[in-house]
């Protein structure tokens, strides 16, 4: 068996605990206007065309966007770094797209790196059906779960799917005891209004978990527009600003009121 993976991010000190091996496995089922990761959504390998500059002349090359491993090779990847993994209470992270459209390799992946000691991390939006998550329950030790927005109409609107299954998930995740690291990308106009704000910090009050070990306030950045233009796709948040520092440290704060644990940045 064999996993599709579009980026293998060694050091990685931002998605989990500790120096990570984040493995960015392609499929994702919703088409967030922001997705920095553009190359990810698509569950096929796909053509990606790179510009490289020698000297004053530029050439366009053609590359392909996603590589099969077998979970074998991945293990031997991040072995090379376990010495830093060990000592700096690391592992490794299943990040995308989303690494839930591929349940089998996922399942196989996380069995071998437990049974080796590796820390494992699943990085998701939420959106797969429940049975998925109850496999790889016993196997993961954290999930970074994604709350992009709680309006469902809102959420169909910008990700092109419901949320409704996605806070099923979260239930089911936090009820079983793993700990569960929720993620707010703070895009602006989209889902930083006061009303909005006001339900999501009401929404996480009350869970009232203690295996919700904290929230991350992702804020909003262009750094992927440009993978865009080199898969031939239009950038939709052309028109956005990233939210400015004081403003993210204002968010902090007004979650910090109501006893949440939060941090800016993963």
């Amino acid at each position: 068996m064999k996993g599709l993976i579009f980026s293998i991010r060694r050091y990685s000190v931002h998605d989990g605990p500790g120096i990570r091996v984040t493995f960015f496995m392609k499929g994702c089922p919703l088409s967030c206007w922001w997705c920095h990761n553009p190359e990810g959504i698509s569950p096929f390998p796909e053509p990606v065309v790179q510009t490289r500059k020698v000297g004053n002349k530029e050439f366009r090359v053609k590359e392909t966007a996603g590589e099969f491993y077998s979970v074998g090779e991945i293990l031997e990847i991040a072995g090379r770094d376990n010495i830093f993994i060990q000592h700096s209470g690391g592992g490794v992270t299943f990040s995308g797209g989303e690494p839930m459209m591929q349940p089998a390799f996922l399942l196989e992946a996380l069995k071998k790196f437990k049974s080796h000691g590796y820390h494992t991390v699943i990085d998701t939006s939420g959106h797969t059906p429940a049975e998925n998550f109850r496999a790889v329950i016993p196997f993961a030790d954290l999930f970074l779960y994604d709350i992009k927005h709680l309006d469902e109409q809102k959420h169909i609107e910008y990700t092109g799917v419901s949320n409704i299954e996605i806070i099923r998930n979260l239930e089911l995740i936090l009820d079983s005891g793993k700990d569960v690291m929720i993620r707010i990308p703070v895009i602006p106009g989209i889902n930083d209004d006061t009303r909005h704000l006001d339900q999501v910090r009401r929404f996480i009050t009350g869970l009232k978990c203690d295996n919700l070990v904290g929230v991350n306030l992702l804020p909003y950045h262009r750094i992927g527009s440009a993978k865009y233009r080199k898969l031939g796709l239009s950038y939709r948040m052309n028109d956005t600003a990233n939210p400015p520092h004081v403003r993210m440290k204002e968010l902090k704060e007004y979650f910090s009121e109501a006893g949440i644990k939060i941090k800016i940045g993963g």
